[in-house]
């Protein structure tokens, strides 16, 4: 539990750092189209203040998509709408990056899974996140919640960077699961 602790600590400490740079949001609560639109669009106009590379824009107006859309899909706590998902989400600048985090409630049986599935996208090269994607559209393998991984797999294609994620358990039945991306100018190979 005491690594579950740090990995909060240090997410609440980026947070503040992301504050202290001017450009900070948070979001808590259901997530559905009509949030996802206003947050990017919220985003999009704190971007364009501080006159942000197009390519940076484009990567960071990408991956938090993905990251609403994996939300509004894959939560385990859902409303009257089967599509809406509850959890939390971040986005802010550090530094000379942006950070992406998001936080939602999976029920046990799927943590194996999805551990698994993370670790391997890890351990992959830009050339190999490529060709799984292509291959996993190619075979249309979908989830009954409606996505085979893809938005994980573009998400570590299009930053690079490896993807840093905590399990905390909250009861018998669920875990919280946090999401921590970076987002900078140039992508590592």
């Amino acid at each position: 539990m005491s690594n579950s602790l740090g990995f909060i600590k240090s997410v609440l400490s980026l947070h503040e750092e992301m504050v202290n740079n001017g450009f900070t949001l948070v979001y808590e609560g259901e997530f559905n189209h009509q949030i996802t639109k206003m947050f990017t669009s919220m985003a999009e106009r704190d971007m364009d203040k501080t006159n942000e590379e197009k390519t940076v824009k484009r990567r960071v107006f990408h991956v938090m998509v993905e990251c609403l859309q994996n939300m509004t899909k894959h939560s385990d706590t859902v409303g009257e709408d089967s599509r809406i998902g509850s959890g939390m989400f971040i986005v802010g600048k550090k530094d000379e990056a942006y950070y992406i985090i998001t936080a939602n409630r999976v029920i046990n049986d799927k943590i194996h899974e999805l551990k698994e599935s993370i670790d391997g996208l890890n351990k992959m090269s830009k050339e190999e996140l490529t060709a799984l994607y292509k291959k996993q559209i190619k075979e249309g393998k979908l989830s009954e919640k409606g996505g085979a991984g893809l938005g994980l797999i573009d998400i570590a294609r299009k930053t690079g960077q490896k993807l840093d994620y905590q399990f905390i358990p909250l009861d018998n039945e669920y875990y919280f699961f946090l999401l921590k991306i970076k987002v900078t100018g140039a992508i590592k190979h």
